[in-house]
């Protein structure tokens, strides 16, 4: 999985099933270690239980079912340190988050964005999927359709969040908000668009991938325990 010409390594985990906040209070362990200097660059693959995230720029009537429905429906709402609206996260959908130390040729906001959308067409592609970039909202399209969505942080050029990539998820739970804050855009899913669900070890497999090259990482694979205890580690110190 090495990266052309790329010598920077980048840890990379599959998660599973990880809790809203405990992500986040891993992100933000990793934020602060890497600016540090006390870990390399790492890149999250996990998958939340049905939460509704709120970015820097969220409306509370971009959230359309009430506390009663968010009850039925198991979900939770969080505010989170991204840029960006309201966001749905739940099984069945590949979550990203890159811890980046980005360089002096990488210090660029919108070029970053664009790189994470590199990584997403790539992939979709990988599937017979044509993806495209919308010039008005951060994201990857279908057609009319977000199939994933984007919402990054960058603080001293490091970064965290990432970006969502609907593999297999209930596109009904989506109805609970206004996807990004953008009123008249349907979502949809790989399994949609391919008519059958992909592999999820082979999508997870192709990000990691895609991403090495296009951000020029050497990805190295290691098991999911040691982060998650790490993460534990410093929540209990």
């Amino acid at each position: 999985m090495d990266a052309p010409g790329g010598s920077t390594p980048c840890v990379t985990a599959w998660l599973g099933r990880v809790d809203y906040p405990r992500a986040l209070r891993l992100q933000e362990d990793l934020v602060r270690r890497r600016r540090q200097g006390g870990v390399d660059d790492h890149l999250l693959l996990l998958e939340h239980p049905p939460v509704i995230t709120k970015g820097s720029s969220a409306r509370d009537e971009h959230i359309l079912a009430d506390e009663e429905e968010r009850r039925r429906l198991g979900m939770e709402v969080f505010e989170t340190g991204r840029g960006g609206d309201v966001t749905y996260h739940g099984p069945g959908q590949l979550v990203a988050y890159p811890i980046l130390g980005l360089g002096d040729g990488e210090r660029d906001a919108h070029g970053y964005l664009r790189r994470l959308e590199e990584v997403l067409l790539a992939v979709l592609a990988d599937w017979g999927i044509q993806g495209r970039r919308d010039p008005r909202y951060t994201g990857v399209w279908v057609g009319e359709a977000k199939v994933a969505a984007i919402g990054v942080r960058l603080s001293h050029w490091i970064t965290s969040h990432g970006f969502a990539l609907n593999v297999d998820c209930d596109l009904d739970h989506f109805s609970a908000i206004i996807p990004c804050g953008i009123r008249g855009k349907a979502v949809t899913s790989m399994r949609a668009l391919l008519g059958e669900a992909p592999d999820a070890l082979r999508v997870r497999s192709r990000v990691v991938e895609h991403f090495g090259r296009v951000f020029r990482r050497r990805m190295v694979p290691v098991e999911a325990e040691g982060i998650l205890a790490a993460g534990e580690k410093m929540e209990s110190g």
